[in-house]
């Protein structure tokens, strides 16, 4: 029997349908979708679940032991080569543990790479392949899609933050190359997601570009409130605790709904409350305040490491919360900014490294939990 995990409210990714909350129309979507031949993007902002989704859908009995499910998250890849090395290991991490017969055939096809790869005392492959050993990454790229065309169930495979392959050198080149194969291997699904709605729209909408109309692109909006009370409550009842609905709709409207920042306040109010006692409103701030204390040395490294121009212009985001012209004159004289040509230089780098995010021509912090940090100081 599987045991009952000491908090319910898993913050590290998926473990299970019991600690996952609702998804239930989006699950039956893609299922429907991935077992009908349709490669799909998936297109939401970070924090909403997107790659715990993917993990719950694939784990469901019509995709278990059906088909073959790789699934790899390109956010830290910088190349064709990163994204080669990435893709190969992960193929061969999901086939070790079905025996020989599965993992023999795809080590066999990447005769560009085959004598990179070792064995341990058991004569199990070990991947362990330096990025120095992709002399041509299109030829290993090559020898993956003739495994992917030729495995003995269908494939299915994610890519996530699929929008990076746009930073990739020649990254055009890439998104053809990939378009190629994919085109010419009907064994396998895929399911690229992303969290970059502009990047991900102009990759799949665009008529110049390779991608263009070759997916079904579905979004992702946040748990509704009433179903993420109900999961919350019976968690903590599970753990022989009491939860007040109204902490949940609390917590929701003041973090937008976002399942990450849920399910975190969750997890400490959980823990800091007793079995057999009540979780009240009264405790949310205290759980703030304790997760705002864990990541201070966090922040204030990340504010440490900014350009001058760029804390100066975070900062003045952070103070307005949300704002929709950082260039305008207005704003630069408010915050005493350089000029308008510096505030537009410090948002891209600021927008390259998540630290701000834009949606719907409004500038703000990305990290919810890092904007209330700011206030509280």
């Amino acid at each position: 029997m599987k045991k009952r995990m000491q908090n319910p409210f898993v913050t590290k990714g998926y473990a299970g349908a019991e600690y996952f909350c609702d998804r239930v129309k989006e699950t039956q979507d893609l299922l429907k979708l991935l077992t009908n031949d349709n490669n799909m993007a998936l297109i939401s902002p970070r924090r909403l679940g997107k790659t715990d989704l993917i993990h719950h859908c694939f784990a469901q009995p019509e995709i278990r032991g059906r088909y073959y499910t790789f699934i790899i998250d390109i956010y830290a890849t910088n190349s064709l080569a990163d994204f080669v090395d990435l893709l190969g290991q992960a193929i061969l991490e999901e086939l070790k543990p079905l025996g020989r017969k599965a993992w023999e055939h795809f080590v066999v096809t990447l005769k560009s790479i085959q004598q990179q790869i070792s064995f341990d005392i058991n004569g199990n492959p070990v991947w362990g392949i330096g990025l120095g050993a992709y002399t041509n990454p299109s030829t290993t790229l090559d020898e993956i899609f003739n495994y992917l065309k030729t495995a003995d169930k269908p494939c299915l495979v994610a890519i996530d933050e699929f929008q990076k392959i746009t930073e990739y050198p020649n990254g055009q080149n890439v998104e053809a190359a990939l378009r190629t194969h994919i085109q010419r291997c009907p064994n396998a699904t895929f399911l690229f997601a992303g969290s970059k709605r502009h990047l991900m729209g102009e990759i799949f909408l665009s008529p110049s570009r390779p991608f263009y109309q070759s997916v079904i692109t579905m979004g992702l909006s946040p748990i509704p409130v009433d179903k993420y009370t109900e999961f919350a409550c019976r968690q903590f009842e599970k753990g022989g605790k009491t939860l007040q609905p109204e902490v949940v709709s609390d917590v929701y409207q003041r973090f937008d709904g976002i399942t990450s920042y849920l399910q975190r306040l969750m997890n400490v109010l959980y823990l800091n409350t007793p079995q057999g006692e009540t979780c009240s409103r009264d405790m949310i701030d205290g759980a703030i305040n304790y997760i705002l204390d864990l990541y201070t040395e966090y922040y204030e490294t990340l504010l440490s490491q900014m350009s001058e121009k760029q804390r100066n212009v975070f900062l003045a985001i952070a103070s307005e919360r949300r704002v929709k012209s950082v260039s305008g004159g207005a704003f630069v004289r408010k915050y005493r900014l350089a000029s308008p040509s510096s505030v537009i230089s410090a948002i891209r780098g600021l927008l390259d490294k998540d630290l701000v995010t834009q949606e719907s021509n409004e500038y703000f912090v990305y990290d919810l939990f890092f904007q209330l940090w700011l206030e509280r100081k």
